[in-house]
């Protein structure tokens, strides 16, 4: 999953061999699976000498590793919270720490936190020191740029509407998507989510349904509170998602909740394929 670029002195108060052991990153971790190894120091590199303490701090960090806010953002997290079990530790760079930060802070303002001290990139070190280094060149040569969803307060969910009202707002927007969205029943409490999306239209350029549907899941985890807003049970209940693209940020301007028996919303659907807008 990433390169080791090299090794590191050993963090001031930790002594490898003696007060540190190898143990199996716990199933809880969920950020921290399929990452490369299975096995983590302990304490680790946030300085927690407990594994419950261990799954207690990593599980807020988890939610931000799901909304996808940088193609390290587990790397460098699971860098510190289970470091791998070598004969020393191996600390992230500072330019990965600045990558991460600069993409997954504005995550953590929307949830209503700030990027905390404890993770303070000054604290790690520069690239010409051994450590983690990104490879974001490489993901910026293999992978196509797509838009970003943007943290913004929550659209008003509209429950009374006709079809042609409908078919007004897809003719100033580039996507539909229908989200069935469900909270799941787990351990820490009720801060995850079930999201099934199927996309009705497009109109934006080149972007494909899977792309499009994978930026509407992104949005819901980001914009959490109105994913919370929405998902009031363990019930399903399925909305459509109408918004733009615009300058490479994704924007839901509409949502609409769809009953079992919505004629309109169906109807607005089915005409949309041979609608013309004025």
């Amino acid at each position: 999953v990433f390169a080791l670029s090299g090794f590191l002195r050993v963090t001031t108060g930790f002594d490898i061999g003696l007060s540190t052991k190898c143990v199996v990153i716990p199933k809880e971790m969920d950020m921290c699976h399929k990452i490369g190894y299975s096995e983590m120091r302990l304490p680790n590199l946030m300085g927690h000498t407990s594994m419950a303490e261990v799954i207690l701090k990593s599980t807020t960090w988890q939610h931000l590793t799901h909304t996808d806010c940088h193609p390290h953002v587990r790397t460098f997290l699971c860098s510190l919270f289970a470091p791998i079990c070598l004969d020393t530790f191996i600390h992230p760079c500072r330019s990965m720490c600045v990558a991460v930060r600069e993409s997954c802070a504005p995550v953590l303002t929307c949830h209503g936190h700030a990027w905390p001290d404890s993770l303070d990139c000054d604290r790690f070190p520069a690239d010409e020191d051994m450590c983690l280094a990104s490879l974001t060149k490489e993901y910026k040569y293999l992978d196509k740029v797509l838009p970003k969803p943007a943290c913004q307060t929550c659209p008003a969910v509209e429950e009374f509407f006709t079809h042609r009202r409908v078919l007004e707002v897809f003719c100033d927007s580039n996507f539909a998507v229908k989200v069935k969205l469900s909270k799941k029943r787990t351990v820490f409490g009720d801060r995850e989510y079930n999201i099934e999306c199927q996309v009705e239209f497009i109109t934006q350029g080149s972007l494909l349904p899977y792309e499009t549907q994978s930026m509407i899941q992104q949005w819901l985890l980001i914009n959490e509170n109105c994913t919370q807003r929405m998902t009031l049970t363990h019930r399903p209940v399925v909305y459509l998602l109408v918004g733009n693209i615009e300058e490479g940020i994704i924007l839901v301007n509409q949502v609409y909740r769809w009953q079992r028996r919505d004629s309109q919303l169906t109807l607005a659907t089915q005409k949309w394929r041979y609608h013309k807008c004025l």
